[in-house]
């Protein structure tokens, strides 16, 4: 990587690629990212010209080595968006994830310290054991409540409603209040949905959660950050609160389900986990490796035209660590990745995933609770069939149908 000191240097020449850019908001990139990727790497090696969303051009890091350097380089990469987003269009469908928040995803420097290390202090003081009681508590009450009709959609049944429980709960947010961000939450994350409206009404919210917090103190989340040193303001509590939402209950029930896709339809693993050769941790992690919930979500924007690899970045335009391309980038290996954790899906540097040591024995326990009490269960259609959700930031199935032997629901002590 060069770096140019010169002021005179700092203006990029024209990138040659405004007509070869690959869409990443295509149906084409959503049924087959790997493809994609693999294609990427061929024609333009480490560093691909793609299209966020039409008209939104971006950088895609393919190459692993390279995407270390970018992401433990936060001075000339850093992921703060606020200069590009002022060219962006308020209807840009990628607009509502990647605009600038006071939070620590999307900030920089000292801004970005002080939110992380709230975060990391609310996270760190979570009690790991009670929670793995109450996801398995969680976990065995969704199974009852469909365990004898004999088949399921384990997303909208099983993962969705789970992840959504453990969030509140972590969060300390009462149910009257969690329907209302739950609502608030989908309407900020889906493209199709009226993003404005959804923010605002996650403000009330969250308004309403953090005053709460504010007069009866809990041993959660929320309270964590309302009595952080850092004294965020009402705004910054709003933005906290909806990062913690962001990355817990969309990613969380991907990795969920992802897992689970591949128990059922890989017999390396259908085999393994049941003769007690492979752990869940196995499955998750070959996910990690292969899908993870957030395949192109490590976003920079450099702060000058930079030179690296041979390719001149613009200053201010979207690189976009593809963390599932990397993943498999032949250059470090690829394929059966059991006893390996060297994936990049929980980021790496400064905005390294805080939350990994939660993330893991949640799915696990959600995991191995479903298969205990299920042991039969199996896909109700093809795995061919089963259908990806569009966008390029986010890996996660449509549906996940399933068949088993109707059993009784579980007694819960």
């Amino acid at each position: 990587m060069s770096t140019p000191t010169d002021p005179a240097q700092r203006v990029a020449p024209p990138t040659p690629f405004d007509d070869e850019r690959v869409s990443l908001h295509s149906a084409e990139f959503s049924a087959d990212p790997h493809r994609a990727y693999r294609e990427m790497r061929n024609r333009f090696g480490s560093l691909a010209p793609v299209e966020l969303a039409p008209g939104v051009p971006a950088t895609l890091v393919v190459g692993y080595r390279t995407a270390l350097r970018i992401l433990n380089d936060p001075e000339h990469f850093p992921s703060d968006p606020r200069m590009w987003q002022q060219n962006v269009p308020h209807d840009c469908p990628v607009l509502p994830v990647l605009q600038y928040r006071p939070a620590a995803p999307r900030t920089a420097g000292a801004e970005h310290a002080r939110y992380r290390a709230a975060t990391t202090a609310a996270l760190d003081a979570v009690n790991v054991n009670a929670l793995h009681t109450f996801v398995e508590r969680t976990a065995v009450s969704l199974v009852n409540s469909f365990c004898s009709d004999g088949s399921a959609d384990l997303v909208s049944q099983y993962a969705t409603p789970l992840s959504f429980e453990i969030v509140n709960t972590l969060l300390g947010c009462p149910p009257e209040i969690s329907r209302k961000a739950a609502a608030a939450t989908a309407a900020v994350f889906d493209a199709d949905a009226d993003a404005e409206e959804g923010n605002r009404l996650f403000a009330e919210a969250v308004q309403e959660l953090v005053q709460l917090k504010q007069n009866q103190p809990g041993d959660d989340i929320t309270t964590r950050m309302v009595q952080h040193p850092a004294r965020f303001d009402e705004l910054e509590m709003l933005h906290q609160v909806l990062a913690i939402y962001g990355v817990g209950m969309g990613p969380l029930q991907s990795l969920v389900i992802n897992a689970l896709r591949l128990i059922m339809t890989d017999d390396r693993f259908a085999d393994g986990l049941l003769g007690g050769a492979l752990l869940t941790r196995d499955a998750l992690d070959q996910v990690l490796f292969e899908d993870p919930p957030l395949p192109n979500a490590s976003v920079t924007y450099p702060r000058h035209p930079i030179l690296i690899d041979g390719m001149w970045l613009p200053a201010h335009q979207p690189v976009v660590i593809s963390l599932a391309g990397c993943n498999n980038d032949p250059d470090v290996g690829g394929g059966y990745h059991t006893g390996n954790r060297s994936h990049l899906a929980w980021g790496v540097g400064p905005h390294s995933c805080p939350a990994r040591h939660i993330a893991y024995p949640i799915a696990e326990a959600a995991i191995e609770q479903l298969l205990d009490i299920l042991p039969d269960i199996r896909l109700a259609v093809p795995a061919d069939a089963l259908t990806w959700r569009p966008g390029a930031l986010h890996r996660t199935l449509a549906d996940l149908p399933v068949t088993f032997p109707a059993c009784a629901p579980l007694h819960l002590p």
